[in-house]
């Protein structure tokens, strides 16, 4: 350590927000160069290298083959596939110095795509599946977390390449399995949930979720076995109902603006004829969101919901990609007077309606059911408007937020929900970006057809920040050992130069047994820091050589159990030896 490129800190870095991203700073794995954008200091090298490690070795396992494609990318595939636009802000672009456009790969699809179909041209070169890991790059509008939402990030991205939907199937299958196997070697806890294939299209889609408090993404699971990301959970048409009221009638509600408010009201100034009280779930919430599309066009949409429920910003985004979902702001307001904020009904909603704005519904509303909404008037609402007799929209949407307790749609109980960080997501993408370059090949019977893809990513250097988040205490990090920087920290405490030069022959008896070892030698710094150091940095086995010697013995520390033990001189070597080989 006297010689190791490395500080460690004993305050949090300002920018970090996460207990993982704190401690990754404070340990000296990596450093922030600008937002979204890090440095790899050689103990963080060291445990990115050994998650590269494992997927590559998984992945190599099911016959998958390695290349590397540049990270300057050429603008005309990807113009091909309209993901030059559909990207939007996104997409880092530039131009050379004779004006050609170019771009930094944010992901590789079109140029495995056309890579393929420069080199096969017949079903018997089929299947195949290839991979890479390498730096992608997208701007990111608001990174933050640290390694976990980055504008450079590191990935691995496979595709498999079959002439059959059979075929497919199969390759899809063995990456599942793969993918089983990598999650398990990487030391957090995962689930595997049913996803939206969102703007990357194709039929199957999974995700592999690191299930952390922390993350960004909302799952939910049931009983039942039943698990999916939010943005996958399809909520089933209500059925039709009988209408059961009488004509809709507009009330005043004066300063009833929120929903809260709206069902006081109703309870105390306009009782229900059947005696229960209004709740929010009787009341029909339309919320208006501004729709911003890649080439730069702006749709405002309507959304209707019940009043019990929010808009869900990550399934709207999903429904609604590629656009990006912005705020309806004060000024778009000014440019729709017919719509009452706070009072906004579906009189004035729809393409064919005053306002010309798309208006979509929840599924669960049922054609037939009875609202209270909005009037289109301040201080006023709409009672017993029906769905289906007295209003329209144009569709439904699944932007609807899922709560605990829903059904599961398949029936198989309540759903729970969790919180967790994307690591992985597998797509059977079918043939959109094949058919897109021209990628076919002449099958059994000599007749052209079109190659279907598989798409399978992982989040490398994410994997980091995920094993840190979930291996941690309040004294540092607490790295899996197949993960750690290195096997044994060893510690020589003291100023006594023979406890130096037995730790040095302990070093060198582990390092001949094939350990790697992080020797802390440095003479003038106090065993307490040296103690903070080796817990914070987290190598899972740490060697301590000080007053035991004199007994002949050496301490020995488990550090995820904060246990430890003497061991005689004579026999450290073979004891930790026996120790990481046993894990």
């Amino acid at each position: 350590m006297s010689n190791l490129f490395l500080r460690t800190l004993r305050e949090d870095p300002a920018d970090a927000e996460l207990p993982g991203h704190k401690l990754l700073v404070r340990a000296g794995y990596i450093r922030r160069a600008a937002p979204g954008v890090y440095t790899w200091l050689p103990l963080g090298l060291k445990v990115l290298r050994n998650v590269e490690t494992i997927v590559r070795e998984e992945m190599e396992a099911i016959g998958a083959q390695e290349l590397s494609f540049p990270a300057l990318l050429p603008r005309e595939p990807y113009e091909a596939t309209n993901r030059w636009d559909e990207y939007g802000p996104n997409l880092f672009r530039l131009q050379d110095r004779k004006g050609v456009d170019m771009l930094l790969g944010p992901t590789h699809e079109e140029m495995f795509t056309i890579t393929v179909k420069d080199m096969f041209s017949s079903y018997k070169d089929l299947p195949t599946t290839l991979f890479q890991i390498q730096t992608k790059y997208r701007d990111e509008a608001r990174p933050r977390a640290g390694l976990l939402r980055g504008r450079e990030f590191i990935m691995k991205d496979s595709y498999s390449f079959d002439h059959t939907k059979q075929g497919l199937e199969e390759s899809y299958a063995k990456h599942r399995g793969a993918y089983v196997k990598i999650f398990d070697r990487l030391g957090f806890e995962y689930v595997v949930v049913h996803a939206d294939s969102g703007a990357m299209g194709g039929s199957a889609s999974e995700e592999f979720l690191a299930v952390s408090r922390h993350g960004e993404d909302t799952f939910v699971r049931s009983p039942g076995g039943f698990a999916a990301n939010v943005e996958a959970v399809v909520v089933p048409q209500a059925e039709p109902v009988e209408v059961s009221v009488g004509p809709a009638h507009i009330e005043d509600t004066p300063e009833t603006p929120t929903i809260e408010t709206l069902v006081a009201a109703l309870n105390a100034n306009h009782p229900r004829d059947d005696g229960r009280e209004w709740t929010a779930a009787d009341t029909l919430k339309n919320v208006i969101v501004m729709l911003v599309h890649p080439d730069g066009t702006r749709e405002p949409l309507a959304i209707g919901v019940p009043g019990d429920r929010e808009v869900d910003a990550k399934r709207l985004e999903a429904q609604v990609a590629p656009a990006d979902v912005e705020a309806f702001e004060e000024k778009d307001f000014a440019a729709y007077p017919m719509l009452a904020k706070g009072y906004i009904g579906p009189g004035v909603l729809g393409e064919e309606k005053a306002s010309g704005i798309r208006y979509l519904l929840d599924p669960s509303i049922a054609e037939g059911s009875a609202w209270v909404t909005g009037a289109d008037v301040s201080g006023k609402h709409v009672i017993d408007l029906v769905h289906g007799r007295d209003f329209t929209a144009g569709g439904t949407i699944q932007a609807a937020r899922i709560k605990e307790g829903d059904p599961a749609p398949d029936g198989s109980g309540p759903l729970t929900l969790a919180r967790g960080i994307e690591m992985g997501h597998i797509f059977q993408l079918g043939t959109k970006y094949a058919e897109a370059l021209g990628l076919k090949v002449l099958d059994e019977n000599g007749k052209l057809v079109t190659v279907t893809m598989g798409s399978y990513g992982i989040g490398v250097s994410r994997a980091v920040a995920a094993i840190a988040e979930d291996n941690l205490d309040d004294k540092g990090l607490i790295w899996p050992r197949h993960i750690a920087p290195f096997d044994v920290h060893v510690v020589a405490t003291g100023k006594d130069a023979a406890v130096f030069e037995k730790a040095e022959q302990v070093v060198a008896d582990l390092e001949s047994a094939g350990l790697g070892v992080l020797f802390d030698d440095r003479p003038k710094v106090s065993p307490g820091v040296k103690f903070k150091d080796a817990e914070l940095i987290g190598v899972p086995t740490i060697v301590v050589l000080g007053r035991g010697l004199s007994d002949g013995t050496i301490e020995v520390k488990d550090r995820r159990s904060g246990t430890s033990r003497d061991v005689a001189v004579d026999e450290v070597a073979a004891e930790v030896l026996s120790e990481v080989r046993g894990a």
